[in-house]
């Protein structure tokens, strides 16, 4: 009996053994017959932008035709995302004009992209933006790895649908207007802060998926799937949840770009103001942000609010969109404190208009102060400063003291020592609260002028700077290469661009020769360099000469709205006559600067140089002692500007 069962169970062990060698044969045999999915590359249309797609890396297809020139690139090499993906291939030379597959890598944004013109595609340039792109030819990187499981398909491409820009239900757009009906709130005595909103989580949209391998095992490789308008490509599990938005590349949410501006208001969160007023304040500045159309490549705005001190309520780079900055309006709350108009202008001065708050560089920088009757303390130089920093001061009083208040104003016609000029263009008097709306467009017309922006313009930043360099045999190859230095360090201090400042160089002896010119280079680096490579040239000394051809080569290339400034460096007395060439300079309108170097003539330096010659005339008995020139010479220069009249 025994021994039956024994025989039993070998049958079923060796059963068992026959049924597993024949399974793991016949999945061998499967396993051979079954392809990998290959990775699907979706193709675009030529319009699509990199910054709608939030992978950091990516392949795509290019259709044919993307060399047209409405689709927008900019930059050079490296590309704004806000550039089109495929004509930014062409222009870097990745594809022709007939299409096909590219590889697009993320990077970081640029401070500036320079446009050019290659492979029959005109690219821009940019001031700044917030993220860049650089393309190549498609690699063999594996961007989806298939399944490791036999017999089971490959994970989908997943593509999230870009988030709507309609309103999240119940948030509202518009502040409800006060009545001007008779209010007790509307009094001066200080009131209770209104109570915060709460805050709403944006509508990301929702999720759709599309099988990569458009559920076939054995897709093609050339197989593609259309990017459709409102999608971004999503890595499937890995994408970070602040790039999801991609509201604010949205062409509708770019802002006016007529109206490029760095706009900062300055509210009065004072306690005499009251609650109802500092409503009426809020829905003021909602109804401007709706009028500007508040947008990346046009004007950005942030608050201040002050009392006893200022705090930013929200920066330039807060908001990147009317509704959003309308939103973010209404949930601001009173200080309360005293009306320190001046402590708040030097706070902005100081700290708002910096790189890290938003501020774009070539944008011009706006500041309206709103002022609830008037400051409790002084303005006339924090303003000052701020006009000296480039900000365009607007000045809005609203009810200002009538006759028997005027007593007790700290400082009398404080709103046009504070504004950017006297002319009225800078400052707005509203008689009551109530009326306060219908300077809304008033307003935003005098802030979107940038023409007349004056304060705009800084002595840093507005001026054609000649240097004309002596480089005769008296200076010497070492002193030469010293007065050189003095040049570059001088023209550090200058914001240099095609529109801010500009630098040209002359060298003379007996003869002239340009060494560049205004327009030839357009950044400081370039200036540099350019000052670095002069080489020293030897010879006599004809300075009038040296005038005359600065003149027509240089200042008489000078843009009309430029400050011009000549800077004349000299070691010796001239061969030639130099007072009809400087009379010239002067009729000209061309400011002169004369600094002599060891045998300089004073009499000379002094004929050379504007009226007063005490500041515009400099001798020094070394060479090695020019360094010590430049902060006064910059001082100098400064004081000059900003001495003008501000009418």
């Amino acid at each position: 009996m025994g021994i039956v069962v024994l025989t039993m169970k070998a049958s079923v062990i060796e059963m068992f053994l026959v049924l597993l060698v024949t399974g793991i044969h016949s999945n061998k045999e499967m396993t051979k017959k079954i392809k990998r999915p290959k990775f699907t590359v979706p193709q675009i249309n030529c319009d699509v932008k990199a910054g709608k797609i939030i992978n950091p890396e990516f392949v795509v297809k290019c259709p044919a035709g993307c060399q047209d020139p409405k689709y927008h690139v900019y930059g050079t090499d490296i590309y704004a995302s806000y550039s089109s993906v495929c004509a930014a291939a062409v222009h870097s030379g990745v594809l022709d004009n007939s299409g096909g597959r590219i590889l697009v890598r993320k990077v970081a944004g640029q401070s500036g992209y320079k446009g050019s013109y290659a492979n029959g595609v005109q690219s821009s340039s940019l001031p700044r933006w917030r993220e860049s792109f650089v393309v190549s030819g498609e690699t063999t990187t594996a961007y989806q790895k298939p399944s490791s499981v036999p017999g089971t398909t490959a994970q989908p491409v997943t593509l999230t649908q870009a988030p709507r820009t309609t309103p999240v239900e119940g948030t509202p757009t518009t502040l409800p207007k006060p009545s001007p009906s008779v209010d007790s709130t509307a009094t001066s005595s200080p009131r209770p802060q209104p109570a915060g909103h709460r805050s709403q989580e944006p509508d990301l949209g929702s999720t759709i998926t599309y099988p990569s391998s458009k559920n076939s095992p054995c897709a093609n490789p050339g197989d593609t799937d259309l990017w459709k308008p409102g999608m971004v490509l999503l890595d499937a599990g890995f994408v970070p949840r602040e790039e999801l938005s991609t509201q604010s590349l949205d062409p509708m949410f770019q802002g006016d770009p007529n109206c490029k501006v760095d706009l900062s208001f300055l509210i009065d969160g004072s306690a005499s103001i009251g609650k109802r007023r500092f409503r009426i304040q809020k829905q003021f500045l909602a109804d401007i942000a709706q009028a500007l159309d508040i947008g990346p490549a046009g004007p950005l705005m942030g608050v201040v609010q002050y009392g006893d001190n200022p705090a930013t309520q929200f920066n330039l780079k807060t908001h990147m969109n009317s509704r959003d900055l309308k939103t973010a309006i209404e949930k601001i709350t009173q200080r309360g404190g005293l009306s320190n108009v001046g402590r708040a202008i030097s706070f902005v001065t100081k700290s708002f208009f910096s790189k890290a708050n938003g501020n774009r560089g070539g944008a011009p920088n706006v500041a309206v102060v709103m002022v609830d009757g008037w400051p409790t303390d002084k303005v006339e130089e924090a303003s000052r400063l701020a006009r000296e920093s480039g900000i365009n001061i607007f000045f809005i009083t609203i009810e200002g003291a009538v006759e028997n208040e005027k007593q007790y104003v700290t400082e009398p016609n404080f709103a046009n020592k504070a504004a950017c000029r006297t002319n009225g263009f800078y400052s707005l008097s509203v008689q009551s609260w109530f009326s306060l709306h219908k300077t809304v467009q008033p307003l935003v017309k005098r802030i979107c002028d940038t023409e007349r922006l004056a304060c705009s313009k800084t002595c840093f930043n507005s001026a054609d700077i000649g240097f004309v360099i002596d480089g005769s045999s008296s200076v010497g190859t070492g002193n030469f290469r010293t007065v050189l230095q003095f040049v570059a360090n001088l023209s550090k201090e200058f914001e240099i661009s095609e529109t801010d400042t500009r630098i040209g160089a002359v060298q003379y002896t007996y003869e002239q020769r340009l060494e560049f010119g205004f327009d030839t280079y357009s950044t400081k680096a370039d200036i540099l360099n350019a000052i670095k490579t002069v080489g020293y040239w030897s010879g006599g000394t004809s300075t009038g000469a040296a005038i005359n051809f600065a003149l027509e080569q240089l200042f008489k290339k000078s843009k009309p709205n430029k400050r011009k400034l000549m800077i004349l460096l000299t070691d010796g007395r001239s061969y030639d006559d130099i007072r009809i060439p400087a009379m010239a300079a002067h009729h000209k309108g061309v400011i002169t600067y004369a600094i002599g170097i060891v045998w300089a003539a004073q009499d000379e330096l002094e004929v050379i140089a504007t009226h007063p010659a005490k500041d515009h005339a400099f001798f020094v008995d070394e060479f090695d002692n020019l360094y010590k020139l430049v902060p006064t010479v910059i001082q100098n220069i400064c004081t000059e500007f900003n001495s003008r009249p501000r009418n």
